[in-house]
C-alpha cells in the first residue's frame, strides 16, 4: 500500500500531519499516476494560461488536490488554496452557490459533500439500536407504525415509525464522533461549520405529554463548550395530534468541538399506564456547508 493510500484511510489526522507524512520518502512513490501526467515539468505545463490549469486541476478528485497537488509549487497550493478552483468543482458537481454567500469554497465543497444525517437509526427502524444511556420510565420506550393511536400522518412519507414514552420520564441518547464521521479537526477549528439539529415530536390527541431536548458540543475531554436545551413543551390533552419540528443551530462556537451529544424524552401527563406519552422521530444533526 503506497503512502497516499495510507494517509486517505485516516482522514481523522490533523491536516499538517498528513502533509508532512507526504513530504517524506521519494515523490514519485506518493504522488498517484494523475499528478505525475500533470507535473509541471511536463513540456509547456508551466506556460499554460492560468484559467487553464485551473480546469486541469479540476478534473482531479478533491483529496488528491489537498494533500498532493498543493505540495507540488507555489503556483499550485496558491490554486488549491484560492476560490476559482472549488467554484469550478462546485459547480461541476452541482453544488454551485452564490458567491456572495460564502466565505471559503474549499471548506464549502468538502462540507457539501459530507452533508448527512449523523443522527444513527433517527426514526426506530432498527429498534433502540444505535442509542445509549437509555431511560425507561413507566413502562420504558416503544416504537410504532405511523399514525399511530388518536395520531397524525408525519410531514415526510420517508418516515414510517416513531419512539412513544410513558407514564415516567424515557430519555435516549446519541453522542456523534465527528473524527468518525470525517470531519477533521482543523476542519471543525478553522471552518467552525453551523451544527443544525431538529427533531420531531408529538402527542396523543386523547392525552396530554410533556417533552424536551438537550444538545450539547463536547471538546475531546467531553467538558461542555455550548448547549442548548429547549424548554419543557407541554402538550394538552384534546391536542389535534399533528406534529412539531423544533431546530437549534450552533454557529461561531470557537474551536475544540470534537463529539456532539443529543439527548431527548418525555412522558405523558396522566400517568396511565402503557405509552401515552410524547411520540418523537426523524431526530437530526447536520453540519451545513
Amino acid at each position: 500500500m503506497s503512502m497516499t493510500d495510507n494517509i486517505l484511510i485516516f482522514p481523522f489526522f490533523p491536516l499538517h500531519q498528513r502533509l508532512a507524512l507526504l513530504r517524506v520518502g521519494n515523490p514519485d512513490h506518493c504522488f498517484p499516476p494523475c499528478l505525475r501526467q500533470l507535473c509541471p515539468a511536463a513540456p509547456g505545463m508551466e506556460s499554460l494560461p492560468e484559467a487553464v490549469l485551473v480546469r486541469i486541476l479540476a478534473s482531479l478528485p478533491a483529496v488528491e488536490l489537498v494533500l498532493v497537488c498543493r505540495l507540488v509549487c507555489c503556483q499550485w497550493r496558491n490554486l488549491v488554496d484560492g476560490a476559482a478552483l472549488w467554484v469550478l468543482k462546485c459547480q461541476q458537481e452541482g453544488l454551485a452557490r452564490a458567491e456572495s454567500d460564502v466565505e471559503n469554497w474549499q471548506s464549502f465543497y468538502f462540507l457539501s459533500k459530507k452533508r448527512r444525517n449523523l443522527i444513527k437509526n433517527p426514526c426506530g427502524e432498527e429498534g433502540l439500536e444505535h442509542w445509549g444511556e437509555v431511560e425507561n420510565g413507566g413502562d420504558g420506550w416503544k416504537i410504532e407504525e405511523l399514525p399511530g393511536d388518536f395520531g397524525k400522518e408525519f410531514p415526510s412519507e420517508e418516515v414510517h415509525k416513531y419512539f412513544v414514552t410513558s407514564y415516567e420520564w424515557c430519555r435516549k441518547a446519541q453522542v456523534i464522533d465527528l473524527r468518525a464521521e470525517g470531519y477533521w479537526e482543523e476542519l471543525m477549528d478553522t471552518s467552525q461549520p453551523k451544527i443544525m439539529v431538529r427533531d420531531w415530536y408529538a402527542g396523543r390527541s386523547d392525552a396530554g405529554c410533556l417533552y424536551e431536548l438537550c444538545v450539547k458540543l463536547l471538546s475531546e475531554d467531553e467538558d461542555v463548550l455550548a448547549e442548548y436545551k429547549s424548554d419543557t413543551v407541554t402538550i394538552p390533552e384534546g391536542n389535534d395530534g399533528s406534529w412539531t419540528e423544533i431546530s437549534h443551530t450552533f454557529c461561531s462556537y470557537g474551536p475544540g468541538v470534537r463529539f456532539v451529544r443529543f439527548e431527548h424524552g418525555g412522558q405523558d401527563t396522566l400517568f396511565w399506564q402503557g405509552w401515552y406519552g410524547a411520540r418523537v422521530t426523524g431526530s437530526s444533526v447536520t453540519l451545513e456547508p
